[in-house]
């Protein structure tokens, strides 16, 4: 059990690197299984295919996000962060750099299949709770359409963020951060 553990997170690792760079159409099977060092028959007996792997690359990212958004969401909740800071802090986290060229391609992969978009929109459920959390401090009267507006606006600034290297930015990223964490909370409150 402990070396299909082992197995299946190489598998994932390995996966996450070459799609980044080949891209998940361009990646075969056979190129994921030598560069993971296992058998191409290890890989479907851990994985349906290429599509769930991509899906556990999804997950894993997904339950690392949601983890420190709801540390933020805590934090604000019990008073050791101002709504301003909250909103702030989320930001820099959308901004904190990752694999975009494996963002863009598991994003382009969600458009073509609904499995994958349908995981990705399982996960930003969790997502919006706890941005339906913060929205709900910055502004308690917020009636229902509001909440959802809120919780729209933010996950389009967080996608928007995680992508904006390509933009060529002239802001850095704790200037972008504070900015766009005071101009979310100006929005939410102005609803």
């Amino acid at each position: 059990m402990q070396q299909e553990k082992c197995s299946r997170e190489r598998i994932v690792a390995t996966a996450r690197h070459l799609f980044a760079t080949q891209g998940f159409h361009q990646t075969p099977m056979s190129e994921l299984a030598q560069a993971a060092e296992v058998s191409v028959g290890q890989i479907y007996r851990l994985f349906t295919g290429k599509n769930a792997v991509i899906q556990a690359i999804v997950m894993q990212d997904a339950i690392g996000k949601a983890a420190e958004m709801q540390t933020t969401n805590d934090s604000v909740k019990s008073g050791r962060l101002s709504i301003e800071d909250g909103f702030i802090e989320l930001t820099r986290r959308a901004l904190s750099k990752g694999d975009e060229a494996l963002s863009f391609e598991i994003m382009a992969e969600a458009h073509r299949n609904t499995e994958v978009a349908d995981t990705i929109a399982d996960l930003c459920r969790g997502f919006r709770r706890i941005i339906r959390d913060l929205a709900c401090v910055a502004n308690p009267d917020l009636s229902d359409d509001g909440l959802e507006g809120a919780e729209e606006m933010i996950l389009a600034f967080m996608f928007g963020l995680g992508h904006r290297t390509l933009s060529r930015p002239k802001l850095s990223d704790d200037e972008t951060a504070r900015l766009t964490g005071r101009m979310i909370l100006a929005a939410v409150r102005a609803l």
